[in-house]
């Protein structure tokens, strides 16, 4: 599945074009590689998304089409929310 329907199906991000829009900005990765928003995600890849000043990490479980609200959360596994980004001045 491309990764910017993931997002939104995952509901890690609400709307298909903001995700795209974060995979098009450099700030999604995946296996702490920069990723597009056409780049295909699979069960054990490793979503890292740049929040602002903060990142989220998460281990895709499931991959599937059509997910109910309820059941979003068997798609992923939150690994880590709100890791502080070091800025280039604080290098």
């Amino acid at each position: 599945m491309r990764l910017d329907k993931y997002l939104k199906v995952s509901r890690i991000i609400k709307r298909r074009s903001v995700a795209n829009e974060a995979c098009s900005g450099g700030r999604v990765f995946v296996n702490e590689r920069l990723a597009k928003p056409s780049a295909e995600v699979k069960p054990g890849d490793i979503i890292a998304i740049r929040f602002g000043e903060h990142i989220g990490r998460y281990r895709v479980l499931q991959v599937k089409e059509v997910v109910r609200k309820e059941e979003t959360s068997d798609l992923y596994e939150l690994i880590s929310e709100d890791e502080h980004v070091q800025s280039e001045r604080n290098a």
